[in-house]
């Protein structure tokens, strides 16, 4: 049985109709009769019932439907398998986390996934600290990192997350009972640094208020398993991430609003040097989802 004909058997199956399922195959009627009475001589049975009412299958046509749609639905999805590979799309992508909501990036992961089925995504967390390292020691392939990213080794890919900056301090802190702050008003505190870039510092701990203040810069800390027991003690303030206020709420800590922090942009981020047709696609389905 030819595979043309064993598509319009089972299109047919489908719509019980000659004239849709010739529509949708993009074939006369004449064609879809013709393989349907091929098939059935065959076979030495009918496989569809016909009047000028209604079309339905028989018992034999039922049987041969049960029997031929699973292996043609391997077929196509073999072939599938073997043009991905073909084009490079199959295997293991790593990618690395520095913000924790795994689940706010599930989305892109299931696109991904769903438009390559040979490939399979790996999550990997990255510290703050060493926001690049797992990148150039090829532990992972591609990275959502927080931007400006200024590393001559890396690509800076499509932006794929946006959120807003917040301040974690202590709920004893005189800044956990206000509804919103600025950057005007760390004038007083102590505010933690992050063993990080220092354009990154800079970007979400300043050194100075807008008008000019000095900002008090305090422990250094590189993980936020570092950061909460000085969060908590109020040893030290820290703007983060809006996100960590889901991801990270606790009674002792109060998160506020920073009114005129610039919001974050998180993006795709890959060693150059270690671009691959993986990392490739899974930029392209981020950029089409973004668009």
């Amino acid at each position: 049985m030819e595979l043309r004909d064993i598509e319009i058997f089972l299109t047919l199956a489908e719509e019980l109709h000659f004239g849709r399922t010739a529509e949708r195959l993009h074939v006369t009627q004449a064609r879809v009769s013709q393989a349907i009475k091929k098939q059935e001589r065959r076979i030495g049975a009918a496989l569809f019932e016909r009047n000028n009412r209604a079309v339905a299958l028989t018992p034999v046509g039922k049987q041969l439907y049960a029997d031929i749609l699973p292996m043609y639905r391997g077929l196509h999805e073999g072939m599938e398998r073997a043009r991905q590979a073909a084009r490079g799309t199959t295997g293991v992508l790593r990618l690395g986390l520095i913000p924790s909501n795994f689940d706010d990036y599930r989305p892109l992961i299931d696109a991904y996934t769903a438009a390559y089925p040979g490939a399979e995504v790996q999550l990997r967390h990255t510290h703050f600290g060493d926001p690049f390292g797992s990148l150039r020691s090829a532990e992972t392939d591609i990275g959502v990192i927080w931007l400006p990213v200024n590393e001559p080794d890396l690509t800076v890919g499509p932006v794929v997350y946006t959120e807003s900056v917040v301040l974690a301090a202590a709920r004893s802190s005189p800044l956990a009972s206000r509804e919103s702050i600025t950057y005007e008003d760390l004038h007083d505190q102590v505010v933690m640094d992050g063993a990080c870039p220092a354009y990154w510092r800079e970007a979400l701990v300043p050194t100075h208020t807008p008008s000019g203040r000095p900002i008090q810069i305090g422990p250094t800390v590189g993980t936020w398993e570092q950061m909460l027991p000085i969060v908590v003690s109020g040893e030290a303030v820290s703007p983060v991430h809006a996100h960590v206020a889901r991801y990270y709420s606790r009674p002792d800590i109060a998160y506020i609003p920073i009114t005129d922090a610039l919001p974050a942009r998180w993006a795709l981020i890959w060693r150059t040097a270690g671009e691959t047709d993986l990392v490739r696609a899974f930029v392209r389905n981020a950029e089409q989802a973004s668009r």
